[in-house]
Parts: structure tokens; sequence; C-alpha cells
């Protein structure tokens, strides 16, 4: 029987085991996994709810809640979280920045090199018992040697990568919305400009409005016939189609995706392409870092609901970390 005197606190949608968040909050909150349509078709029991864990909300699942005080995102990202809205409630919204960033920039140099490489192609060969009936695996025209990378997006994970790549002796610059003053790499302020200095374009950009189809088939044909490109930010920032062309004509040699524009939903031309080495969005999916994720974001909740203050609230609603009189 659930004790009625706990705060209650909703998971929505598939995160982690709803003990191991019974566990970070230490029996001081009910933990109850739920999703937003079971929320409008009982209202009642969410009347009172002031706290919800989860990877999304729009505008009209948000008003299912109007007692809520905050959104613990679970993730980096939060363009499926209308923000704008939440801050018109007064709601504050939480990230989960920096606990994932190295497992999601290992996963970057991952599909670069499986990319180049053709690390998963040679395997398949070998399982396949050709290299003791056919012999060796073609030698790649592939290589990470003499490579020259180019980041879009220098947040966190942006930065994770490009320690990364210096130290596999890539020489890095990036494009981002502005110069910044703690990195010496070199700065581009337009994407084509930067594509047509490198020859490696990896996207740890968030999504939205702004980046939407930001990598175009401009860009993809600026890194020319030896181009990688590798996207571990957000699927929409990528024109699939544009890239579908690139590969099929040889106008870039490789790509590495771990996310997509509509996921799960994938492009089955894709699939296709021997040239693609494509993952299902599993960058920072481990059970370490996402059991980071899940505590910071039940961190946010806790010291929301006893001390007044959001940890890690995003931009747009930052004004509203501290509840007022807390």
């Amino acid at each position: 029987m659930p004790d009625k005197s706990l705060e209650r606190v909703a998971v929505t949608g598939k995160i982690v085991d709803a003990r191991w968040l019974e566990r970070k909050f230490s029996n001081k909150f009910e933990v109850f996994e739920m999703n937003h349509s079971e929320a409008a078709s009982c209202p009642e029991s969410v009347a009172s709810l002031r706290a919800l864990i989860g990877n999304g909300a729009s505008a009209a699942e948000i008003d299912n809640y109007p007692s809520l005080e905050i959104i613990a995102q679970f993730g980096v990202g939060y363009e499926n979280v209308d923000v704008a809205y939440a801050a018109e409630r007064g709601i504050v919204v939480t990230n989960t920045p920096g606990v994932l960033s190295d497992e999601t920039a290992d996963t970057a140099m991952a599909l670069l090199l499986n990319a180049v490489r053709e690390y998963p192609r040679a395997e398949a060969y070998m399982r396949a018992g050709k290299w003791r009936n056919e012999g060796d695996y073609p030698l790649t025209p592939g290589t990470l040697r003499g490579r020259k990378a180019g980041i879009f997006g220098l947040g966190r994970i942006g930065k994770a990568v490009a320690t990364r790549l210096t130290a596999f002796g890539i020489p890095v610059s990036y494009c981002g919305r502005s110069r910044q003053a703690d990195v010496n790499y070199p700065h581009f302020e337009r994407l084509v400009d930067l594509a047509h200095s490198v020859d490696t374009l990896i996207a740890a950009a968030p999504g939205g409005d702004a980046t939407r189809h930001a990598v175009n088939a401009e860009v993809l044909t600026a890194l020319g016939p030896n181009g990688v490109f590798v996207n571990i930010g957000r699927g929409t920032v990528l024109d699939e189609s544009a890239l579908i062309a690139a590969l099929s004509t040889g106008a870039i040699m490789a790509a590495g995706l771990d996310v997509y524009d509509r996921e799960p939903d994938i492009n089955p031309k894709l699939f296709s392409l021997t040239n693609a080495c494509l993952l299902p969005h599993v960058g920072s999916a481990s059970v370490a870092t996402r059991r980071a994720m899940a505590d910071l974001a039940a961190s946010n909740v806790v010291s929301w609901i006893e001390e007044g203050k959001a940890l890690t609230p995003v931009a747009e609603t930052a004004h509203l970390a501290v509840r007022s009189g807390s």
C-alpha cells in the first residue's frame, strides 16, 4: 500500500527502474510510473503532483498537472519540453548536463573509427568465415591519419569529443553560436565554412528550430569525397535525404549516426548503405551513466521539494530556480 503521507513524484516514460529512484529518494517520496495519457484520463490522481521526472512534455501534457512546480528532464536535450509554456506557468525545468558527456563523446569516437576503418564490417567478414575461406579483409581506404575535424556545437559533449580527437592527433575547429574564451580551437561562424576547412564533421549540437537541417547538402559536399560525418547530437540537425544522396554518390566517404530525425522510425534507405555505421541512440546508454542521469534528475527534485532550489535549471527557467520565499 502506498504511504499517503509521502510526497509523490511521477516518472513518465521508460527511464530507469523506479526502484533505483526509490533508493535515491530514501523513502522520502512515493515514486510511481505513468505516462501523460494516463494522467489526462485520471486527473484526480495527479491533481496535487508537484514534481515530474521524464523525457518530454508538451504544453497540453503540462496542463495535466495543475500543481506542477518542477520538470526534471532525463537528459541534456530538452527541445521536447515546451519550456516557454513551463516558464509561463512558473514551472522550473532542469536537465542533466555533464554526467553523460564522456559516455556520449566515447560513442562519437567509436562511430568515427567504425565509419573510417570499417570495423563492424571486418568483424562480420570474419564471423562469416571469409577470413579463412577468402583471405584478408580488404584494406580500408579511410584512415584517421591526416584528418582535420570540425565540431558543430562545442558544449560539454562537444568539448569532450575535442579532447579525444586531440589525443588521437587530430586538429580541431568548431562552429557555434559564439566564440568560446576557454578554448584555443579555431572558430567559424558559418557551418559551411567550417566544413570547407575540414574533412571530418561531428555534430554535437542541440535540436530545435535554430539547428534543424543545419547539416545539409551544401555542408556535406564541402567536406569533400574523403569526408566523414558523425552525429551524436540531435537527429533533427541533419537533412537525412542529403546525407543519403552524399553517401550514395560518393560526395562524402562515410558517416556514423547515433540519432535520427524521426527515431525510432529510421529511413530505410540508410540500412542499404554499407558506408554508414548506424547505432540505435545508445550514446549514453550504459547502466552507470543512465543511473548518474537519474541521480541528478532525482537530486533536482529532492532539492526543490526540500529546499526550494533547482540544481541544474535550463537557461529559459533559470529565473525560477529558487522558489519564492525560500
